[in-house]
């Protein structure tokens, strides 16, 4: 049993309230929020001040691109990804997989990240290695024209959703530009099958869109939807070349857009147009990217991200609230991600939980928390990151991790890919 105490909490149970509360975990679960509870922790944590609040959620990324951190930058995304990244991917083992995903897992520890929605392959791997660790991890399926096919991916699908309590997996495909109708025909037939939500990239670029609408006579978002790829949900990545009847289709079927803002901008990719989709009340997530398009794993930078390239791209200082933004890192990635019982502080809820430092020079004087995480926070501030009621990382130091190890396995295979 964990004591938290003596400091505020921020629930999201009712919105942007923060709150003296205690909180009390047990096991993976919270058990007691509120005052004086009559009971005894086999370990209590001062909070001195500081702030409890769910943890972060990384609604897209690639963890164990690791590899290719800084290894073909300065490129535009057709290039990077055709000339660069798909070449040196084919050398991957599964190995690889499990060695190279353990390194993004430190760096979302230390930015406050307790569940990463991944895309890439060898998912046994990456599920081991999840495990190994304790990081939460919800997969999903690269399957293109040229690597995997529907039935690994119906088989993905129910092997991993019963595998642990840490994992999970959902249906999903590459891109329209690397995926044929035939196959995206398959996989929504799945979607159908199983009742379940569908994920891919989407409207990234504007050439990616262009070339859709020469192929199909449509835009991706359009072709999806007539597929029935969406019937029962989704989500669609990166999301920044999309026009107003794309938006009506993730509003009628309830599309999560996870914006991508680092990779977006780093690519040049363009600005997805996240204030009118507020408006427009589209579901929304945030999402890290790979390690080898942002070349970060870090939601403090990505949330400021998005606030300020909204605001230069509305020219309006106004627009998209940073307590939305905040939301959508935590709250919005959750229940994207299909983890419902990890979004909110509350009793019989997954304690996936964050502290965050309000004792450092970037926090102070106390004006407004929220908004000041979203404009002046860093990784500096995450003081604990806690997965499933197990502390990992607590004041600048990973707990029984063996981080030699992880940065050599790393390395030695990043040189064999290399060479």
């Amino acid at each position: 049993m964990i004591r938290f105490y003596n400091g505020r909490v921020l629930s999201f149970k009712n919105g942007i309230k923060i709150t003296d509360d205690e909180v009390w975990v047990d096991g993976s679960k919270i058990v007691f929020v509120g005052k004086n509870p009559n009971s005894k922790a086999d370990r209590e944590i001062n909070l001195n001040g500081n702030l409890l609040m769910p943890s972060f959620k990384n609604a897209h990324t690639h963890s164990a691109m690791t590899f290719a951190r800084s290894l073909a930058d300065d490129l535009p995304l057709q290039p990077w990804l055709y000339d660069m990244i798909f070449p040196m991917e084919a050398k991957l083992t599964g190995e690889d997989i499990y060695h190279l995903s353990k390194l993004a897992f430190l760096e979302y520890l230390t930015s406050g990240i307790t569940a990463c929605f991944d895309m890439y392959y060898f998912p046994e791997d990456m599920a081991r290695a999840s495990v190994d660790f304790g990081f939460r991890t919800v997969m999903t399926c690269g399957l293109n024209n040229f690597k995997e096919n529907i039935e690994s991916l119906e088989e993905y699908y129910n092997k991993f959703n019963s595998y642990d309590e840490l994992i999970s997996y959902k249906l999903g495909f590459h891109a329209e530009y690397t995926t044929s109708k035939e196959l995206m025909s398959g996989i929504a037939g799945l979607a159908e099958k199983y009742k379940a939500p569908v994920f891919m990239h989407s409207s990234e670029t504007e050439s990616e869109v262009k070339e859709c609408i020469q192929r199909y006579g449509k835009t991706p978002t359009v072709l999806f939807d007539e597929l029935g790829l969406f019937n029962y949900g989704g989500g669609a990545y990166h999301s920044v070349w999309v026009n107003d009847n794309d938006l009506e289709i993730y509003k009628k079927h309830g599309v999560y857009a996870v914006i991508n803002p680092g990779s977006n901008s780093k690519l040049a990719s363009g600005i997805a147009p996240v204030s009118k989709m507020i408006d427009k009340n589209i579901q929304l997530a945030i999402g890290t990217d790979g390690p080898s398009s942002n070349n970060a794993l870090d939601m403090f930078r990505e949330m400021y991200l998005l606030a300020a390239t909204q605001k230069l791209n509305d020219r309006n200082a106004a627009s998209t609230d940073a307590n939305k933004i905040l939301e959508m890192a935590t709250v919005g990635g959750a229940k994207c991600m299909g983890l419902d019982n990890c979004d909110t502080i509350d009793v019989g809820k997954t304690a996936d939980l964050i502290v965050i430092d309000l004792n450092r020079p970037n926090m102070q004087p106390i004006n407004n928390i929220t908004k000041n995480m979203v404009y002046s926070g860093s990784k500096e501030n995450v003081k604990l990151t806690m997965i499933n009621g197990r502390i990992l990382y607590e004041n600048g130091e990973f707990v029984g991790i063996d981080t030699e190890e992880i940065y050599g396995n790393a390395q030695k295979i990043t040189d064999r890919i290399k060479g």
